[in-house]
């Protein structure tokens, strides 16, 4: 006989990322693999459409759809890791590769980065797992 779950039966996954495991972007990424790919053959790609992808799920630890709080912890570490400087020296870096990165739009990017108005890393990163419905993100000093 099926078990009847609802979803007030089901206890609500929970993945923790701690600011305090990485300095940089790219360590970031390795952690998110860590924690979201963990059991899986293959890793995420450094890039935000992957991180993206991966947060629909089904990729990782939860299924497509399934409802995951994810706890940030030490986000003031995290926002000064992945702010300013490290969000120029990522645009800088695309723009010097060149192809497949839209030069002109990064270009414009690291302008407002160095005006001291545009997106950190950070925010962009805690936007794209706000976008997210079945994501309960929550920031942690």
């Amino acid at each position: 006989m099926p078990v009847c779950r609802n979803k007030f039966s089901m206890k609500k996954k929970q993945i923790k990322i701690n600011g305090n495991n990485f300095s940089d972007l790219t360590g970031f990424y390795q952690e998110i693999n860590r924690l979201f790919m963990h059991g899986m053959d293959w890793e995420m790609g450094h890039s935000l459409d992957a991180l993206n992808d991966i947060l629909y799920g089904g990729f990782g630890v939860y299924d497509p759809g399934e409802t995951v709080t994810v706890i940030w912890q030490n986000t003031s570490k995290s926002r000064a890791d992945l702010g300013r400087e490290e969000t120029r020296k990522n645009y800088e870096m695309k723009i010097k590769k060149g192809y497949p990165y839209n030069v002109k739009l990064f270009e414009e990017k690291l302008l407002e980065i160095e005006n001291g108005n545009g997106q950190t890393l950070f925010d962009i990163i805690t936007e794209i797992f706000r976008d997210h419905k079945n994501i309960d993100l929550s920031l942690e000093v």
